[in-house]
């Protein structure tokens, strides 16, 4: 994965490639994950569709395009997964803070409990001694990039038979993934641990590790009766932040690292007169992640520059210039917290659409798929 070019010309080969090779096969092959050496089984299209590279709208069309409805429709649902976390998070922002908080207090833990601190050196490090994870561990931080259900499986070995705190696990796979995604990791961390569906965790087994590995891994010793994780306070919903309407007349675009698609965004009447990029790599990202977010932002501003005809700027005191500011709608998570007061944030149609689905469980959403995607 690591010599991936971070353009959204990039992510359109890659789309293309899947759409006239694996992609018709993604509903059979796409648990199994063939190892480091194989063709993948899935899209790999996260790390552009985690920074709107390319949005899950084009891609969900362009499958439906290439196979019909009923051919498109798993990986089509999987594409509404990264658009449901976001929705969700953005109306559970509590999962994130907690998340946040759980980690520093984890952290804490490791200073205070040398043995904890011996299992979580040997589990990052991929020194445990368990088949399969340890590989897995070693992968992640050499691509940047896991397969999906290796994914769930490390986390389910992490969390139940390693016993480490979840949030330092979801923390490994920030720094190391070059999709990591604040709504995408945390909830899917807690959905393994048992919490995103309360008292239902997912638990690793030998027997569904063997059999999507094809026997290249067969760990023994996992927990495969543990208990669910149990939180006194789940995350409170809250209403869905409102977005803002683009202002009339001449703006100044402030790009981020959650919609480097400045060429869609429903900017109305507003006329872009210069653009900045606003680079936010999430907490402690290893140098591949910041060198891929780097990469995506330049692309990006290339693109703006060329499209709207305008000056890009660093982003600095005054770049602005005066005029009003209007930005992408940034969900929980850094670009959010970083943005400076004041920005018009922009939502997408298919987010304003989405996201109020994305309050409950997953099949809520799953059921509107047929009208979202409706022309």
């Amino acid at each position: 994965m690591s010599h991936h070019v971070m353009t959204r010309a990039a992510g359109l080969d890659r789309l293309a490639g899947f759409l006239s090779g694996p992609g018709a096969d993604y509903a059979a092959a796409r648990n199994t994950d063939p190892g480091r050496e194989e063709a993948p089984t899935t899209s790999c299209l996260s790390p552009y569709l985690r920074r709107r590279l390319l949005t899950e709208e084009e891609v969900a069309r362009a499958a439906v395009s290439a196979f019909g409805e009923r051919g498109a429709e798993k990986f089509v649902s999987e594409i509404f997964w990264r658009t449901y976390f976001k929705g969700h998070l953005e109306t559970h922002p509590k999962a994130w803070a907690g998340y946040r908080a759980g980690r520093e207090a984890a952290r804490v833990r490791l200073s205070d409990e040398p043995g904890l601190r011996r299992t979580h050196e040997r589990a990052i490090a991929g020194e445990t001694g368990i088949d399969g994870f340890d590989a897995w561990a070693a992968q992640l931080v050499a691509d940047g990039f896991l397969h999906n259900h290796a994914r769930m499986w490390f986390a389910s070995i992490w969390i139940f038979t390693l016993r480490l705190p979840w949030e330092l696990g979801a923390a490994f796979f920030l720094r190391h993934l070059r999709d990591g995604d604040p709504a995408s990791n945390t909830l899917s961390w807690r959905w393994v641990a048992g919490l995103h569906t309360r008292g239902k965790p997912y638990l690793a087994r030998r027997d569904n590790i063997r059999e999507f590995t094809r026997g290249r891994h067969d760990p023994a010793g996992l927990n495969e009766g543990a208990a669910s994780l149990d939180e006194e306070m789940p995350p409170r919903e809250v209403p869905l932040p409102p977005a803002d309407a683009a202002p009339d007349g001449p703006v100044a675009l402030l790009l981020h690292l959650d919609d480097l698609n400045p060429e869609t965004l429903p900017l109305g009447a507003a006329r872009v007169m210069r653009v900045a990029g606003l680079l936010v790599s999430a907490e402690e990202a290893c140098e591949t992640v910041r060198a891929a977010d780097a990469a995506a932002m330049a692309d990006a501003l290339a693109r703006a520059a060329a499209h709207f005809g305008c000056p890009v700027e660093p982003m600095r005191e005054g770049w602005a210039g005066g005029l009003p500011v209007a930005t992408p709608y940034a969900p929980v998570g850094p670009s959010a917290d970083a943005l400076p007061a004041g920005c018009c944030r922009i939502r997408r149609d298919w987010d304003e659409r989405a996201w109020p689905l994305s309050n409950r469980g997953y099949s809520r959403l799953r059921g509107a798929i047929p009208k979202l995607m409706a022309p």
